[in-house]
């Protein structure tokens, strides 16, 4: 019988370019920001700066897929979800404490909502890659 499938094939190389990209932009407009302004909006900066290793890891988790890189991937996921409703809450309750835009900021609107909907297809992603791999487990004990 086959191997199941893993994080990363078919539509999950898709969303491993997507984490990627997200990575590098969201790591390196921090890296920028805390170097040259960081005094101007601290928070907002350590916020992006947070945005960028959650995509780091998820990237990881979800491109190695294996085991422990299952959990690493479900972990950040629910991480980046967390946090891109809690940030985005905060940003639009309370826009001052805001001052520059974090990669959460708004719900992720400066990235065209993608940080919210990301996190969201990467669990589902995780759930159905799971499944797959629960009833290849099944019949093959069968």
């Amino acid at each position: 019988m086959s191997d199941p499938p893993a994080t990363r094939s078919g539509p999950g190389r898709v969303l491993v370019a997507v984490y990627a990209v997200f990575a590098l932009a969201a790591t390196a407009r921090a890296t920028v920001q805390i170097a040259t302004r960081f005094e101007e909006a601290p928070l907002a900066y350590l916020l992006s700066a947070l945005a960028g290793v959650v995509y780091i890891v998820a990237t990881v988790g979800l491109a190695r897929g294996d085991r422990a890189s299952y959990r690493v991937a479900v972990a950040s996921c629910t991480v980046e979800l967390v946090g891109v409703l809690l940030v985005g809450g905060l940003s639009v309750v309370d826009p001052a404490a805001f001052p520059d835009d974090t990669v959460w900021s708004r719900f992720g609107s400066g990235y065209l909502y993608v940080p919210l909907v990301l996190p969201v297809v990467g669990l589902l992603w995780l759930r159905h890659v799971a499944r797959i791999r629960s009833s290849h487990v099944t019949n093959e004990t069968s």
